[in-house]
């Protein structure tokens, strides 16, 4: 009977969010020397990945392909947040809210002029967010 050896990510609780468990295996491995010394690195890394989701969708890749490549960027977004010493859980709910609030704005220009979303096009949608965006400035 082979014995399992101990490894640093070992006892991560099984309950976390993903960005939450990606976030514990990115410290338990910089504690012992498996990291990037420099945030530069990490946004290299970012544009690696990015290169390979071009690819992939340039070869009309599958969906699991798709999402590997995709996973790959989003744990190392993780990354670069956690070298900034930002939490990437607050973040993207930070996000969530910046888009739901901007949104929202969208849909109550459109019905000031009487329409919905789905009767405007993206053209339009698009202008009005950038509005919703310079109002919040």
């Amino acid at each position: 009977m082979k014995i399992k050896p101990e490894s640093v990510l070992d006892n991560i609780q099984s309950s976390l969010t993903a960005l939450a468990h990606a976030l514990e295996f990115q410290r338990r491995v910089a504690r012992v020397g498996f990291d990037w010394p420099q945030v530069e690195q990490v946004l290299g890394k970012i544009e690696e990945e990015l290169r390979e989701i071009r690819h992939e969708i340039a070869q009309r890749a599958g969906h699991d392909r798709l999402e590997d490549e995709i996973g790959d960027l989003l744990f190392v977004c993780v990354n670069l947040a956690r070298h900034l010493d930002v939490d990437p859980e607050a973040a993207l709910q930070r996000a969530n809210a910046k888009f739901e609030r901007r949104f929202r704005r969208i849909e109550a220009l459109l019905a000031g002029r009487g329409r919905k979303p789905h009767e405007s096009t993206l053209e339009e949608m698009d202008a009005l967010w950038n509005h919703a965006k310079s109002e919040e400035r």
